[in-house]
């Protein structure tokens, strides 16, 4: 069985490794590799080398004696993996060089900002902070509550527990993996153009992110408070209200404010497809070619980043230490 494992892991590995270069072939010289040698050719290279002893799968298992071959096995994975990436992104430098000059009617906007502009603009970035407090602020009680029963260590004692805490981690995580952006879109459709839209997408993939983090803490607290309680008879309530909660409120307003810091700087990117703020108004004028007001636009996005970054951080670390 254990070999069986490893061999297993190894063709994995080596089905990679010879695909890739199967697909660069392909691309780069118009040459082809049959299929099925694509697909048997690692069966026989991981049997050997789990065999011999000298596999990258015998080191990831911990295997204790593996001979020096994995470590060149896994430096051809790497390689391989950021040849393909070079080839498949299309990295050219000499453009990146050679046509900077393409930029120059946006680099002049971005350094002589439109400042007659300054008081529309700052009201959509007013918008757009707004939005993202009203998204994170509703997203902490949907978190918080869900988050004790996306926690291992409290729902792991009985079969319905842990039943509730896969299918909260598992529908968090499928609307986590759902950018923003799609959110803004799919909202945009349902409640039309506008901040409300946006918030809407905040709120959502905020919640999907705080269960995680909040979750996570949950996990990392001390199990002594959590044992002692239990030992006296009491409720799952009163466990989590006594034991669990004096634990995770400092991190969990620490992780509140970073995502606060988040929500800002995702709504500039869902105000691109309707989601309002000053991401709407910074699509509005690019698309008209204002380099100017997208100077001006660019200029208060990055200070009030900044701001919230330095602030973020501050209070981040203030409630940690404390």
């Amino acid at each position: 069985m254990k070999y069986l494992k490893l061999i297993a892991i190894e063709y994995g590995i080596w089905l990679y490794i010879i695909a890739c270069l199967a697909w660069l072939l392909f691309r780069l010289f118009a040459l082809s590799m049959p299929a099925w040698f694509i697909l048997i050719e690692p069966l026989l290279l991981a049997a050997l080398l789990v065999i011999s002893g000298s596999s990258v799968a015998a080191k990831i298992s911990g295997e204790e004696k593996v001979k020096g071959f994995w470590q060149y096995e896994a430096a051809l994975a790497i390689l391989l993996s950021i040849v393909m990436a070079w080839v498949i992104v299309e990295v050219r430098p000499l453009a990146f060089i050679t046509q900077g000059s393409n930029t120059t009617a946006i680099l002049k906007g971005l350094f002589n900002p439109n400042t007659e502009q300054l008081v529309p603009m700052l009201a959509a970035l007013v918008e757009t902070i707004y939005l993202a407090l009203l998204a994170t602020v509703l997203a902490i009680p949907f978190a918080f509550l869900l988050s004790f029963f996306a926690a291992k260590n409290l729902m792991f004692d009985s079969l319905i527990g842990r039943i509730v805490y896969f299918l909260i981690r598992t529908i968090s995580t499928i609307f986590r993996s759902i950018e923003a952006i799609v959110w803004a879109i799919i909202f945009v459709v349902w409640v039309g153009i506008g901040p409300f839209a946006g918030m809407l997408a905040l709120w959502i993939h905020s919640v999907a992110a705080l269960i995680k983090l909040y979750s996570e803490q949950i996990e990392n607290i001390d199990p002594g408070p959590v044992e002692a309680i239990k030992a006296t008879g009491a409720s799952t309530l009163q466990i989590w209200r006594y034991a669990v909660a004096p634990q995770i409120l400092a991190p969990y307003l620490a992780f509140t404010i970073y995502r606060w810091d988040i929500n800002v700087r995702m709504a500039t990117i869902v105000g691109f497809v309707g989601g309002g703020g000053i991401g709407l108004a910074l699509y509005q004028q690019q698309q008209m070619l204002s380099w100017r007001n997208v100077g001006l636009i660019i200029w208060l996005i990055a200070l009030v980043v900044w701001i919230m970054d330095i602030f973020s951080g501050y209070i981040r670390e203030k409630l940690i230490s404390n």
